[in-house]
C-alpha cells in the first residue's frame, strides 16, 4: 500500500466517524517556543491548553513534522528520520479511552477491502501505563487482546506531558511484531526493534505540576475536560504494509535512494557506510524540499539554519559517495514527484523550491572550498603549538561564517589527526541560540508568564479589534501587568502591560509595526502606549508607561492611536503589496514574499531570487508601482473562506498561519493578498514610492528597501541638491555627471598607482642595507629593525621576503621587521630553511613579538604576521625576538 493511500484511508476513516479533517499546518510553528512543528498535536496545542475553544469536538489530520535532535542517528537506525508524517485523531471533551481504543483497533485490523489497513491482530502488542487498569480492561475485555500481549510500562515510556506544567496523562501504545529475524521475543518491554511502535494513544486526563524530565513531576489532579490525542507514524506503518526492513526503503524514500545511486554509481547494500550516506541523502533531501515548500529559506539562524544544515549534510554525503558536480536538481525532482501525490502544492510551487535549493547548493559548493582553506589554516596553527584539539571557537567560526555543519568539521579535522573541542562549540552555539530566543521572547511578551495572559483571556474573552474602522474610542481595562505580574493597579512611572476589552491599536504582526498612542482613564490617569503585541491568541497587550495618575483594573478608558503614524504605516503596507506584485510580474512567482517590515514612511520587503535583481529591472519595477499610484485604484478588504480566497488568486505569505476565514486586501485589478494589516483607501494616497536598492540577506533571498510619500519626496529633494552641487563642481550638465566623475576617478586611480609604485621602490631600496647589516645571534643571521612609519603590512611583507632572499641560503637567517601604520604596530617575520632546521620558527617569534606589543598573531614556520596596540613597545619587541632566537638556536 503506497504512502499516499495510507494517508487517504486515515482521513476517510475518521471523517466517516464524525471527525473534521484539518489540513496539515505549515512546518513553521506558530509558537514562540518552537522553530518547527515536531509533533502532530502542535497545531491543536491552544485547544488542549484551554487558550482557545476548539471549533469542533472531534478532529483528524496528517501533520507534516520535522525533528532534528537525533540528526546524527539518521541513516544508522530503522526509525530515525528528520521529516515524518503524523496521523492523528483528537477528541476535545467528546469520546475518551474506549472510543480511542476501538477506533484504533478497527482501522488497523479492518480488511483492506473495507478501507482498513489489514494488519494481523495476532502481531499487535499493547503497552499501557503501570496503573492504568481501565485501559488494560478495555483492550482485553472490549477489544479482545489476550492479556499476555498487554504489557505495563512506567512513566518514561507510557506517560505523556508537554514537559511543562499543564495537561498530561497516561498513554497506550500499539506495537507490531516484525518477527524473530528482528530479535528475541518478549514484547515491546524487551525488544523495541522487533516490536516496533506504530500508534500512541494519549489519554489527556490530568494536570501536572513543575518538574524535570519525563518522570520527575507531580500529578495535581484531574482536568475538567478529558481529551484524546493520538499519533500514528505514517512512515512506520508504510514500512510494515510495504514489507520492507526500514523506513528508508518505503516508497517515498527508496526512489530518492535509487536516484542517488544512479548519480554516484554506488550500489545500495554494498557497504554499511555507503548505505548510511544514501539514507541520509534520501531523508535530508525530502526534509529540505518540505521545508522550502513551507517557506523556510537557508540561513545561519533559527529554522533557516536547520534547513541549511540538513541540505549541506545531504550534499556532503553525495560528495562522500563520489558525486563531483551539482546533484540537488535531480534529487529534488524525484522528491517533488513522489511527495506531490500527497502535497500537490509542491508541484505548483516547484519553480520557487528549485530556485532556493539550487542557490543553496551553489553557495555551499563555493563555501566548501573557502571553508576548507580556513580549516586547513586552523589545523596548521593548532599543530604548530603542539595541540591535538581544534578550538571550539574555530569550529564555531566555520559554522557561523562558512556554514560548515559541525560533523563536517569533525570529520575533516579527524582526517588530519585532530579532535575538536565539541563542548566549546556547543557552548558558543547555545549562547547564540539563547540570545536569539531571549530577544524574540522579550519582544513578544516581555518577561511575563504566558499564564498571566491566558488568565485574562479566560476571564474577559478575546480583545475586539476596532482599528479597521476607527482610530479612537471607548474601552475598559480588563487586565493589568506590572513587571510581568498581574496587578490590580499601577501608578505614575510604572511600566505596564494593559489589556482592553476593545481597541483600535494594531498589534505588531504580518510585517506591520504596532501602533502607538495614549490611553486616558476616567480617573484622569494617562498611559503612553509604546508597543502593542499579541502574546497569546486573542489577547492584545498595550505596553507603555503611566504618565499621570493611577491605573486600576475595571476602569473605563478612552483610547486613541497616533493617527499620523498609523497613516504613514498604512501607506508603507499598501506600497509593500504593490512592490510584491510588481516584482512577481518582473521576475515570476519565485519572487515570493519571505518577510517584510512596514514602518512609518518606509518599508523593506524580502523575496526569493537566486541572484541580484539588475538595476534596469528594479527601475522598471519602481516605474510600474508609481504608474499604479497615478491610476488612483481603490483599496478594499473582504473576509471570506480560504477556499474562496484561493479561487480568487489571492497570494498568501509563507510562514503565516491562517484560519478558515481570511481577510483579503485587493488593490484595484493589480494586487490581491491575504492580509490582516491596515491600508490606504486609494493608491493616490501613497503619493510616491522610491526604491532605494536591493541586497542579499541570505542564500536565495533578496531585500528591497523603499521610502513612501513625504519621506520619498524628501529623499529625492536631497538627491536633487547633491546633483546640483556636483554639476557646479565639475562644470557640466546633470546628464554629463557620470562621464565627468568617471574621468576624475580614473585620474585618481592612475595617480594612486604611481604613488604605490614609488612607495614600493623606496621600501625595497632598504632591502640591501638590511641584508648587509645582520647581527650574528648564536650562528643565526638576524636582520631586525623598525622601518619608517606608514609602511603597510603588504609592503612590509614584500620587504621581509626580499631581505631573506638576499641572505645566502646556507646560512641560518631570521628577518624581523616592524612598522607603525595608523598608530598601530605591525610585524612580519620570516625564516629560511637553515634556521627552521635549528628549530627557529616564524610563528613562534611573531607570537612573542605580538604579545609584547599588546596584541596577537600567527602564521606558518617560514613566515608569520602579527600586530598590537602599543607602538611604543616596538624596541622591546625587537629585543624579545632576539632573546628567543638566542634561546632556540
Amino acid at each position: 500500500m503506497e504512502s499516499a493511500e495510507i494517508r487517504r484511508r486515515w482521513l476517510r476513516f475518521f471523517e466517516e466517524r464524525g471527525h473534521t479533517a484539518v489540513p496539515s499546518a505549515s512546518l513553521i510553528a506558530d509558537d514562540p517556543t518552537l522553530l518547527l512543528v515536531p509533533a502532530g498535536m502542535v497545531p491543536f496545542k491552544p485547544y488542549f491548553l484551554g487558550e482557545v475553544k476548539p471549533p469542533w469536538p472531534r478532529a483528524t489530520s496528517v501533520q507534516k513534522c520535522v525533528r532534528t535532535p537525533d540528526i546524527e542517528e539518521v541513516g544508522k537506525t530503522t526509525r530515525h528520520g528528520t521529516f515524518f508524517q503524523m496521523c492523528g485523531n483528537f477528541s476535545f471533551g467528546d469520546y475518551f479511552k474506549e472510543g480511542a481504543i476501538k477506533h484504533a483497533w478497527e482501522l488497523l485490523t479492518g480488511s483492506q477491502e473495507d478501507g482498513g489497513y489489514g494488519l494481523d491482530p495476532e502481531k499487535l502488542w499493547i503497552t499501557v501505563y503501570l496503573d492504568d487498569d481501565e485501559a488494560e480492561r478495555i483492550w482485553h475485555e472490549v477489544v479482545g487482546v489476550p492479556k499476555e500481549r498487554i504489557q505495563r510500562l512506567g512513566k518514561k515510556e507510557n506517560y505523556w506531558s508537554m514537559g511543562v506544567p499543564g495537561p498530561c496523562g497516561p498513554c497506550s501504545e500499539i506495537n507490531y511484531d516484525r518477527g524473530p529475524e528482528f530479535g528475541v521475543e518478549g514484547g515491546p518491554a524487551v525488544n523495541d526493534e522487533r516490536y516496533v511502535e506504530i500508534w500512541n494513544l494519549v489519554f489527556m486526563q490530568y494536570e501536572r505540576g513543575a518538574g524535570i524530565g519525563k518522570e520527575d513531576f507531580e500529578i495535581l489532579g484531574e482536568l475538567p475536560s478529558k481529551n484524546i490525542d493520538t499519533g500514528l507514524g505514517l512512515e512506520r506503518l508504510a514500512m510494515i504494509l510495504q514489507g520492507v526492513r526500514n523506513m528508508y526503503e518505503t516508497d517515498t524514500l527508496r526512489v530518492v535512494i535509487d536516484k542517488a545511486t544512479e548519480l554516484t554509481g554506488v550500489r545500495y547494500g554494498a557497504t554499511t557506510d555507503t548505505d548510511v550516506s544514501l539514507r541520509v541523502v534520501a531523508d535530508h533531501m525530502r526534509t529540505s524540499t518540505m521545508l522550502i515548500g513551507d517557506g523556510v529559506t537557508p540561513g545561519n539562524e533559527g529554522r533557516g539554519y536547520v534547513l541549511r544544515r540538513i541540505m549541506r549534510r545531504a550534499i556532503r554525503n553525495m560528495r562522500l559517495l563520489g558525486a563531483t558536480g551539482p546533484v540537488v536538481a535531480e534529487l529534488l525532482d524525484t522528491v517533488i514527484k513522489t511527495m506531490g501525490q500527497q502535497y500537490p502544492e509542491l508541484l505548483e510551487d516547484r519553480r520557487r523550491i528549485e530556485t532556493v535549493a539550487l542557490a543553496e547548493e551553489a553557495a555551499f559548493l563555493k563555501t566548501l572550498k573557502a571553508g576548507t582553506n580556513i580549516l586547513d589554516t586552523a589545523v596548521t596553527d593548532t599543530k604548530a603549538t603542539g595541540g591535538t584539539v581544534l578550538p571550539g571557537d574555530k569550529a564555531f567560526l566555520l559554522h557561523d561564517t562558512w556554514g560548515f555543519p559541525i560533523d563536517l568539521t569533525l570529520e575533516m579535522a579527524a582526517e588530519q589527526g585532530l579532535s575538536v573541542d565539541e563542548d566549546g562549540f556547543r557552548r558558543l552555539m547555545k549562547e547564540q541560540r539563547e540570545r536569539a530566543k531571549a530577544d524574540a521572547q522579550a519582544k513578544k511578551h516581555g518577561h511575563a508568564d504566558l499564564s498571566a495572559y491566558r488568565a485574562v483571556a479566560d476571564a474577559s474573552g478575546a480583545t475586539e479589534f476596532t482599528g479597521y474602522r476607527a482610530t479612537e474610542g471607548e474601552s475598559t481595562v480588563v487586565g493589568l501587568l506590572v513587571n510581568g505580574v498581574s496587578a490590580p493597579a499601577a501608578h505614575e512611572g510604572d511600566e505596564v502591560e494593559i489589556v482592553l476589552d476593545r481597541t483600535p491599536f494594531y498589534a505588531e504582526g504580518g510585517g506591520q509595526l504596532a501602533d502607538t498612542g495614549r490611553i486616558k482613564l476616567d480617573s484622569g490617569a494617562v498611559v503612553e502606549v509604546r508597543d502593542v503585541q499579541k502574546p497569546v491568541p486573542g489577547v492584545t497587550v498595550h505596553k507603555g508607561v503611566v504618565q499621570v495618575g493611577e491605573v486600576v483594573v475595571g476602569s473605563a478608558a478612552y483610547v486613541a492611536i497616533d493617527v499620523t503614524r498609523r497613516r504613514a504605516i498604512a501607506r508603507a503596507h499598501s506600497a509593500t503589496h504593490l512592490t510584491h506584485q510588481a516584482l512577481r510580474d518582473a521576475l515570476g512567482p519565485t519572487a515570493a514574499q519571505a518577510g517584510s517590515e512596514n514602518s512609518p514612511g518606509r518599508f523593506r520587503f524580502d523575496f526569493g531570487s537566486p541572484a541580484a535583481v539588475p538595476g534596469a529591472v528594479l527601475t522598471d519595477v519602481e516605474q510600474k508601482i508609481n504608474e499604479v499610484l497615478s491610476r488612483e485604484l481603490d483599496v478594499h478588504a473582504e473576509v471570506m473562506s480560504m477556499e474562496d480566497a484561493k479561487k480568487q488568486g489571492a497570494i498568501a505569505e509563507f510562514g503565516e498561519k491562517y484560519g478558515d476565514r481570511v481577510r483579503v486586501v485587493t488593490i484595484g485589478d493589480f494586487s490581491k493578498e491575504l492580509c490582516g494589516g491596515t491600508h490606504v483607501h486609494n493608491t493616490a494616497q501613497l503619493g510616491l514610492v522610491k526604491l532605494l536598492g536591493e541586497s542579499s540577506i541570505g542564500s536565495g533571498v533578496r531585500r528591497v528597501e523603499a521610502l513612501v510619500g513625504v519621506d520619498a519626496y524628501k529623499f529625492l529633494a536631497r538627491e536633487h541638491t547633491v546633483v546640483s552641487q556636483l554639476t557646479e563642481l565639475v562644470k557640466g550638465r546633470p546628464d554629463e555627471l557620470p562621464d565627468k566623475i568617471s574621468g576624475v576617478l580614473a585620474k585618481l586611480k592612475d595617480a594612486e598607482k604611481e604613488i604605490e609604485k614609488y612607495r614600493a621602490e623606496k621600501v625595497l631600496q632598504a632591502a640591501a642595507g638590511l641584508a648587509a647589516d645582520t647581527k650574528d645571534v648564536r650562528g643565526v643571521a638576524l636582520a631586525a629593525a623598525q622601518v619608517p612609519d606608514g609602511t603597510s603590512a603588504d609592503d612590509l611583507r614584500k620587504l621581509v621576503l626580499d631581505v631573506r632572499g638576499r641572505i645566502p641560503g646556507d646560512r641560518a637567517a631570521v628577518v624581523a621587521l616592524f612598522s607603525v601604520a595608523n598608530g598601530r604596530p605591525v610585524t612580519v617575520i620570516a625564516t629560511n630553511e637553515a634556521a627552521r632546521e635549528r628549530g627557529v620558527k616564524a610563528g613562534d617569534l611573531v607570537r612573542t613579538a605580538a604579545k609584547t606589543l599588546g596584541g596577537g598573531g600567527g602564521g606558518k614556520p617560514d613566515i608569520a604576521q602579527g600586530g598590537g596596540q602599543n607602538a611604543a613597545a616596538v624596541p622591546e619587541a625587537l629585543e624579545a625576538v632576539e632573546r628567543l632566537v638566542a634561546e632556540v638556536a
